[in-house]
């Protein structure tokens, strides 16, 4: 996806993809980005948005993850963020219940995104339309979610330097023994060790062939006249005029259809589902009642930074200096500081305040 205006954290290709059938995912078709797409967000969550906007389909959706590729940002103000961008009708999280052909079954969470801000209607009627999808190339089959593949086993000593095996005789490979046996079979057919040891390579294409040794004994014997003088010589012409043909590849598996039996709609903040709680603008209550504190929280912090911050410089500068003088008004400094700080700060305060 190509920006006229660049975002300094755009992702580096190394982001994190999701586990199959987890992770981000457009909620519908969007026209092309532009730079007034987010200009109604704060300018924390503008800026967060389109890091989100430019991941590709199935890129993990974690707060850290997000954070981790972000060069501003941390865990505390990339999780406010996407709390905010749920509120804003831009982020929902859903988990889909998955039933696979073979009755196998699992639920998956999948972060939805739309650039365009939605309305909480617009989200409901997407999620309805989710029931009865057909997801068969996209999911992960099993039962169990797992976030790290299983290291494999380590080699034990005597695996890890194996003797070098010596090469089977081939009067012990099955091709050898089923010319060996045709004298059992029918007399007539006695062949002496060494026809069997020139006799074996093509016999053994045989088997290669899928051909048994069963297959080869009733090659060798039926039909065969009263009296055979050279056994040999008529093994070595029917191994080779019947020989079976070479395996064709069969037509390739389909994959087991899987569709979607069950929608249920995430808080953005949480876990909750809204099977267990009540969910307004994708968020639950708790979510939201944390999001009005925390907001609270930075208002506080942001008089009382904006404050020092402003003794800070009239100190440098010997005192006030009118806006007009400013290259950039105070208070916008004061903002800039603020969004780029307050979730830490308010953090560490929250962190302090529950040593006491």
């Amino acid at each position: 996806m190509a920006y006229a205006n660049p975002n300094p954290a755009l992702p580096s290709p190394s982001h994190p993809m999701a586990k199959s059938g987890y992770g981000k995912r457009l909620a519908d078709d969007e026209e092309p980005y532009s730079e007034a797409d987010f200009t109604h967000l704060c300018p924390r969550d503008a800026e967060i948005a389109p890091l989100i906007d430019c991941l590709e389909n199935g890129a993990a959706m974690g707060y850290k993850d997000l954070a981790a590729a972000h060069p501003r940002y941390g865990q505390q103000a990339i999780r406010t963020s996407l709390r905010r961008l749920t509120e804003a009708g831009h982020l929902r999280r859903i988990k889909e219940h998955i039933t696979v052909e073979d009755n196998s079954m699992r639920w998956v969470t999948r972060t939805y995104w739309s650039r365009i801000p939605r309305s909480e209607e617009w989200w409901a009627e997407f999620v309805r339309a989710r029931k009865g999808r057909d997801v068969t190339h996209d999911h992960q089959p099993g039962l169990a979610r797992t976030d790290e593949p299983t290291p494999a086993p380590e080699p034990t000593e005597a695996e890890a330097e194996p003797e070098e095996a010596e090469p089977a005789s081939e009067k012990t490979t099955p091709a050898y023994r089923a010319l060996a046996q045709l004298r059992t079979t029918d007399p007539r057919m006695a062949l002496s060790e060494s026809e069997c040891n020139q006799l074996a390579p093509r016999a053994a294409e045989w088997m290669a062939r899928g051909a048994t040794p069963q297959d080869i004994t009733r090659a060798l014997t039926e039909g065969l006249p009263p009296t055979v003088t050279n056994p040999g010589g008529l093994a070595r012409t029917r191994l080779e005029s019947k020989m079976p043909p070479e395996p064709t590849p069969g037509p390739a598996q389909a994959p087991l259809r899987a569709r979607v039996t069950r929608v249920v709609m995430m808080c953005g903040g949480c876990e909750e589902d809204e099977t267990t709680t009540k969910l307004t603008d994708g968020l639950c209550d708790d979510c939201r009642e944390q999001m009005k504190a925390d907001a609270e929280e930075a208002a506080h912090f942001g008089a009382l930074a904006g404050h020092l911050f402003r003794k800070k410089r009239e100190r440098q500068t010997g005192g006030p200096v009118p806006d007009t003088f400013r290259s950039v008004p105070m208070q916008v400094q004061v903002d800039r500081l603020m969004d780029l700080h307050g979730a830490r700060i308010a953090a560490h305060v929250r962190s302090t305040r529950g040593m006491e």
